[in-house]
């Protein structure tokens, strides 16, 4: 092991033996080159790390980079050992990082299976096979930057609602990539990644529709217009706030009559239990009952089977379109009672008991405001707005009169009795081929009237004429 100042003469002149030899530079202590029996020249760093730890990491190859380059990098990284860091532990850590696809397996096996439904573990699979590996399965789970979850997000902006989901996995799968020691803390590409507005939001059932629908329902039922179990279903799913899952796939053994209350062990945030009202009890009471059956809406084909989500839905749109109601999905169901349930009163923690939803925010998605209570509302504004002004409060038969006009912000004063002219008639108002929606007739503006009682405002020229 020769010991010389490397050049690059010297490195040039070194010739390839049997085995390999290394060149030791004099200056820097550490720096040197391999020489390998194919005749590659490798420049490498030897030092020892403060655990003792003997080191001696590549720096390039000779040809890649010059002798002088290699020095200048076996300088810094000397400076940084003597600083108490290591370089080749460095370098080792980041060549043995995970990647993307690994990050994934382990996200799906570790969280998402133990945690999850199985139809969400499946969707996320599919999240990662269709979208996510494609793009970023390559890439180490430490470089992922928010640009790369932005351009992933830009390719699937024509599916927003697909996107969307999406993005919430990779949240989720870079939040246990902190945990796991993958990515520093606080680190999650996906911040402040906006998300797409969705299309096609559920509409709300109003109220004359909910009189057309449960009109036809009850028609229906007396006649013998629809099949039973499609009927109860519709009004168990309006009594419980509940998605259509849950009404479909309700047995009788989660019916407890004696405590009046329907327990789901399982649905899609987890096991539930909701009380019945007096109406919930009512429908069990009369419902039709297979005794072969465990369930309380069984399939029309076979007993055995719950309803499938086919049969229930196509049922749906017949009602609908029978009963004269544009199209709503099943959802609106859900949203119309959630609507009534935030609307009668009650308090938000116990409406969010009834709709088994787990956050307020995701409570309010489901509740519309309706024009009844906006306009009463508007109405309690103006009529406190009157008596802050001292204006008497309009008369009961008057308020009662307008429950079916809009509301109006601007309180109504009443206005004074017109001061008449010569002519009889109030000043300002003249005789013309026009025509006015006024209570009092044709009135024109000072700035139009032609008559005697046209008014001069102060400080023109013509008051000063």
């Amino acid at each position: 092991m020769a010991k010389i100042k490397l050049t690059k003469t010297i490195v040039d002149a070194a010739c390839p033996k049997d085995r390999d030899f290394e060149l030791r530079d004099t200056t820097i202590p550490g720096f040197l080159v391999k020489i390998t029996p194919t005749g590659r020249k490798i420049f490498m760093v030897a030092y020892v790390a403060n655990n003792g730890q003997r080191r001696k990491p590549a720096i390039g190859r000779y040809g890649e980079i010059t002798v002088e380059q290699a020095r200048g990098i076996a300088q810094d990284w000397l400076a940084e050992v003597r600083r108490g860091a290591d370089p080749s532990a460095k370098r080792i850590a980041l060549r043995q990082a995970p990647t993307i696809k690994e990050l994934f397996n382990r996200f799906i096996t570790d969280y998402s299976e133990s945690r999850n439904k199985p139809s969400t573990v499946r969707s996320n699979r599919g999240f990662g096979k269709r979208h996510i590996l494609p793009a970023l399965g390559h890439m180490k789970a430490s470089d992922v930057s928010r640009a790369d979850i932005a351009n992933l997000m830009k390719k699937m902006s024509k599916t927003p609602t697909h996107a969307n989901r999406v993005l919430s996995a990779l949240r989720r799968m870079f939040n246990m990539a902190e945990v796991w020691g993958m990515r520093p803390d606080g680190s999650n590409p996906c911040r402040h990644i906006p998300k797409y507005p969705e299309r096609g939001k559920t509409r709300l059932i109003t109220d004359a529709e909910m009189r057309k629908l449960f009109e036809y329902l009850n028609r229906a039922e007396a006649e013998g217009l629809e099949h039973p179990f499609i009927l109860l279903a519709i009004r168990l799913q309006f009594e419980f706030a509940a998605r259509m899952s849950e009404i479909i796939n309700l047995e009788w053994a989660w019916v407890d009559f004696d405590n009046r209350r329907v327990v789901w062990p399982d649905s899609k945030t987890g096991g539930m239990s909701k009380p019945m009202s007096a109406e919930a009890l009512r429908l069990f009471e009369s419902a039709p009952l297979l005794e072969d059956s465990p369930f309380v809406c069984p399939s029309v084909f076979d007993p055995k089977q719950a309803m499938s989500i086919h049969t229930y839905y196509q049922g749906w749109r017949r009602i609908l379109k029978r009963a004269g109601l544009p199209h709503v999905g099943t959802h609106g169901i859900r949203h119309r009672s959630a609507t009534d349930i935030a609307n009668s009163g009650v308090p938000v923690k116990i409406g969010m008991t009834l709709t088994a939803h787990k956050t307020v925010t995701m409570f309010m998605r489901y509740v519309h405001a309706e024009d009844e209570p906006i306009r009463a509302a508007a109405e309690a504004v103006a009529q406190h707005r009157l008596s802050l002004v001292g204006v008497a409060q309009r008369p009961a038969s008057t308020r009662a009169a307008i429950q079916s006009e809009p509301a109006s912000i601007a309180p109504i004063v009443e206005s004074p009795a017109p001061t008449l002219g010569a002519n009889g008639k109030p000043l300002g108002f003249d005789d013309g081929d026009y025509s006015s929606r006024t209570r009092l007739g044709n009135y024109r503006p000072f700035r139009h009237r032609s008559g005697v009682n046209r008014t001069v405002p102060p400080a023109t020229k013509r008051a000063q004429s």
